[in-house]
């Protein structure tokens, strides 16, 4: 038998407490590892060209090009863990430790690895504490310039079955290497480059689809109800989190709404459409937490202070200013304030023509990014997309503005989504490749089949998907375009390809509380509710505001109805109604958990309502909608749904 050879980064990592886990619940066990496998640990090794060379049953060893590679995978893996365990209790955590070592191996015939270099990184695993990563001396000395987490050198440490001590380096996942972030100077090294093919090192969680769809949620999120309350009965009926649940990124920001100074209300639309393109290129830095639009927006107007702004965001960034149109010179005056001072860090005026928007937006975001010294990820993919069009552009942020419009709308919907549509498609006779004009008429179409208001033998499939993945294809960093496409596979029954979809979009943009909210509906849809929690989580915590925070509400009371949690499922149910949100989807769940609860007055009090929203619901058709739900359908019968 031949072999070879060579020097080769080695990754070894196996669960902690398996055979604890799976002694507990074996069934649960195993579908949560092969989950893991799928959305998680398979994709971060495919994308730093790692090779899996053996399955060890709870743990994996893999060979890697470079130890930066190896790094990055693990630290991309153990980040995904930090976010699926969250709010888990601790006997049902999945934890991993990992063990890298730069060595020598012997690769045989059929590609299977042995020697020292594979024997050391598994000793380095057996030592590493849950959560983190061992590295040898050979692999910290590749790779100690470029991390950007607390180090613990063990020193020489003995390993079983290796004859001389073996110096180790451990990595702590979620605690920065300098702990208190001082004055923008004097920040600590940002984290190494993210390739443009790799995701970043950030929890991907996933979620799926409560296939009912009563309203628009979101700007590119369809799949919720329209919201009613106001912002000030929102803030008393939910938990707004004064700060994330992880420490914050170097980069914690909000892009306060900007003001119209033009002098014409006209023009709004066109300082709400900057506003809104410098929260998504602030999004795609690397280990940002930039709060959403929506939550942003419920500030506008108001005069709100930016320390207290920061406090009740948990942001230590303010980045407020304003626009100035002049036919087709546009002057944009940006000023970024520290949260926690009240300081004015810097001040600039920017002015383009019209057709050079992009690039002022360019100008505003790089400079904010200098200023802070952290790593600004460059969308080269989507500015050659952009268009260059002035018409077309100005098009697209009317629609855009009349589709923000139509969230908040509770009458005409149907009026404000067609005269979107139609703005978008006349940008699109302009300009057939204008991304954004692609997305939005996407939607508006996804929002007609959502509704019924289109014909019955209109193409969706050509006016939704194929729209969306031509966008993408034209550029593959237009997040918005996989939050639609994810909404409009969930809710074509495909939640396997939803997932996908949200997948794609999250590795471009980890901050957009849409896709989040389209990974936990097709995580739902799956069954997989542990992670589905998470996602939803997350996106409450990125929109702590938003006023359609009802649809992150409802989805998380699935989650928690699908892991037998049933106090929580109702909580999070009652929340959502006390939001304003309009739909028959939160009743649902209340009637299932009261009913698997033994509260059956209250369950029959939710059920009946439910019925006057839709009069037509079976368990039938909750089967359909949710087949991986078995507890809501139950919880219906008990209650007393009809079968069919």
């Amino acid at each position: 038998m031949s072999e070879t050879r060579k020097i080769a980064a080695i990754l070894v990592s196996d669960v902690v407490g398996y055979s604890r886990l799976a002694g507990a619940d074996e069934d649960r066990t195993l579908s949560r590892l092969r989950g893991l496998r799928s959305d998680l640990i398979d994709p971060a090794i495919a994308a730093h060209h790692g090779r899996i060379v053996k399955r060890t049953g709870d743990g994996s060893l893999v060979e890697f090009r470079s130890v930066v590679d190896a790094v990055r995978c693990a630290i991309e893996v153990q980040n995904g863990m930090v976010e699926r365990n969250a709010g888990l209790p601790q006997e049902r955590r999945i934890d991993f430790r990992i063990g890298i070592h730069l060595g020598d191996v012997v690769e045989e015939s059929d590609g299977d690895l042995m020697g020292d270099g594979v024997n050391i990184a598994a000793r380095l695993e057996g030592i590493a504490e849950p959560g983190a990563i061992c590295l040898s001396e050979q692999a910290y000395w590749q790779v100690k310039g470029r991390l950007d987490l607390a180090v613990t050198d063990l020193g020489p440490t003995q390993l079983k079955n290796i004859a001389e001590p073996v110096r180790a380096y451990s990595l702590q996942i979620g605690k920065p290497a300098q702990a208190k972030l001082a004055s923008p100077a004097t920040y600590a090294k940002p984290a190494a480059p993210r390739s443009r093919s790799a995701p970043a090192p950030i929890a991907l969680t996933t979620a799926a689809v409560f296939i009912v769809v009563a309203g628009c949620a979101a700007w590119y999120f369809a799949g919720g109800s329209k919201p009613t309350a106001t912002v000030a009965q929102q803030s008393a009926a939910l938990p707004t989190p004064a700060e994330p649940a992880k420490p914050l990124p170097h980069l914690s920001i909000v892009v306060l709404p900007f003001a119209n100074l033009s002098n014409d209300p006209g023009q709004d639309y066109f300082a709400d459409g900057i506003t809104e393109n410098l929260t998504t290129e602030l999004s795609r830095i690397r280990n940002s937490f930039v709060i959403a639009r929506e939550t942003a927006f419920t500030f506008k107007g108001n005069g709100a202070d930016a320390k207290e702004v920061g406090k009740q965001l948990g942001v230590r960034y303010v980045l407020e200013g304003s626009v100035e149109r002049n036919q087709n010179r546009v002057r944009v005056n940006a000023q970024l304030i520290d949260a926690e001072s009240g300081a004015h860090l810097w001040a600039e005026r920017f002015e383009e023509d019209i057709a050079d928007l992009f690039s002022l937006e360019d100008q505003v975001v790089a400079r904010l990014a200098n200023t802070l010294s952290i790593e600004l990820v460059k969308a080269e993919a989507a500015k050659s997309a952009r268009s260059k069009s002035p018409d077309a552009i100005d098009l697209v942020m009317r629609g855009q503005a009349l589709v923000f419009k139509f969230i908040q709308q509770s009458t005409k919907e149907e009026e404000l989504d067609h005269a979107a549509q139609a703005l978008f498609e006349q940008a699109l006779a302009i300009d057939p490749n204008n991304v954004d004009a692609l997305v939005g008429a996407a939607y508006t179409y996804h929002l007609d089949r959502l509704y019924d208001w289109k014909p019955a033998d209109t193409d969706y499939e050509a006016k939704v998907l194929a729209q969306l993945d031509r966008a993408i294809a034209l550029d593959p960093e237009n997040f918005r375009a996989y939050a639609i496409k994810s909404s409009y596979l969930s809710n074509s029954s495909r939640p396997n390809e939803a997932l996908s979809a949200a997948d794609s979009g999250l590795a471009v943009n980890p901050n957009s509380v849409a896709l989040h909210r389209q990974r936990a509906l097709a995580e739902n849809g799956l069954g997989r509710f542990d992670q589905a929690k998470s996602d939803a989580q997350q996106a409450m915590r990125l929109s702590p505001r938003d006023p359609t925070m009802g649809t992150s509400l409802t989805t998380l009371a699935l989650s928690e109805l699908g892991l037998g949690q049933f106090d929580a499922a109702i909580d999070a149910n009652r929340k959502a109604i006390e939001a304003g949100f309009r739909s028959n989807i939160p009743y649902i769940g209340l009637a299932a958990a009261y009913a698997l609860e033994g509260k059956m007055d209250e369950a029959k009090s939710a059920l009946a309502e439910a019925r006057r929203l839709s009069p037509k619901l079976t368990v039938k058709w909750a089967i359909a909608r949710n087949p991986n739900v078995p507890s809501l359908f139950e919880g219906l019968r008990k209650a007393g749904l009809p079968e069919e």
